[in-house]
């Protein structure tokens, strides 16, 4: 990999440019007239006991359209969290409740009605009933992806088009449950595309990374840089992303996996935060 001044500048001016056609191209093709490029649109909802809370709204999931339904409340607490306001309890108060159909009727909106990809995030999204929205939007044609740590496996993982499974390693603080993990990866079953992916921030994470992937050798497995200057909690809690040192970060996990061979493993830059930086809703 190449990891001179130049070619860092020449990324970091790409990125940039990037940046602003790719919100300009979302804001006419997805978002509503009055739409803001990203911005939240729905209320807070419940789908099942207890408050949750969820965000619906458009983006890019690595180049492919799709509507995020986010949801609160998460059973880990990961020390490099970007969405401690839909994880900490205290922020239960901005949660409001929905049914699926209204949920549902935020993303049809959003999508102008068109067939999407429906996101369902966190949070752990797996902790909240969701066979009902998933059913709706199978009827009309809609695709369904979640990604989740591998807690809580649900039987209507099976319903879905794609399941990412993010187990946290060393640098979350948060301890791994292997047999937890796998009844997770083996929910899916036959027709859902299942994935792993590990956030990687150094030399520890990568060994669990390592090790994830000696235990699941059969699922494809995703390792994507970790970002060391997450927003927090609060609407205007936005950090400035450190695009040199995730494009350095990049650099030293894609050369390690060429080093060790690991031809089976995909390496991914922290691309939203790269493309949209730091900031609620992206």
């Amino acid at each position: 990999m190449n990891t001179d001044r130049a070619y860092y500048a020449s990324l970091a001016r790409f990125v940039r440019a990037t940046r602003v056609a790719s919100c300009l191209l979302f804001r006419n093709r997805w978002l509503p007239p009055s739409g803001i490029c990203n911005a939240p649109v729905s209320r807070g909802a419940e789908l099942g006991p207890g408050a949750l809370w969820v965000q619906v709204y458009s983006r890019e999931e690595h180049g492919k359209p799709t509507v995020f339904v986010r949801t609160g409340g998460c059973d880990y607490r990961c020390s490099w969290c970007d969405t401690k306001f839909a994880v900490l309890p205290e922020y239960r108060e901005t949660w409001e409740k929905m049914t699926a159909e209204e949920v549902f009727s935020a993303v049809l909106g959003l999508s102008q009605n068109r067939p999407i990809l429906v996101t369902l995030s966190g949070g752990n999204p797996a902790l909240q009933p969701f066979g009902s929205l998933i059913s709706l939007g199978k009827e009309l044609g809609y695709g369904f992806a979640i990604e989740t740590q591998g807690t809580v496996a649900r039987d209507w993982f099976s319903e879905l088009d794609h399941l990412t499974v993010s187990p946290k390693p060393q640098s979350s603080g948060m301890e791994t449950d292997w047999d937890k993990l796998a009844r997770c990866l083996g929910a899916g079953g036959g027709a859902t595309r299942t994935t792993l992916k590990v956030v990687i921030f150094d030399e520890a994470d990568y060994a669990y990374a390592l090790e994830v992937g000696q235990r699941f050798p059969a699922v494809p497995i995703y390792l994507q840089v970790g970002n060391d200057r997450p927003p927090g909690p609060e609407s205007d809690d936005v950090t400035v992303p450190d695009d040199r040192a995730l494009l350095r970060r990049y650099a030293w996990l894609a050369d390690k996996v060429l080093a060790d061979g690991w031809n089976e493993a995909t390496v991914l830059p922290q691309l939203h935060v790269l493309v949209w930086g730091n900031g609620r809703g992206v």
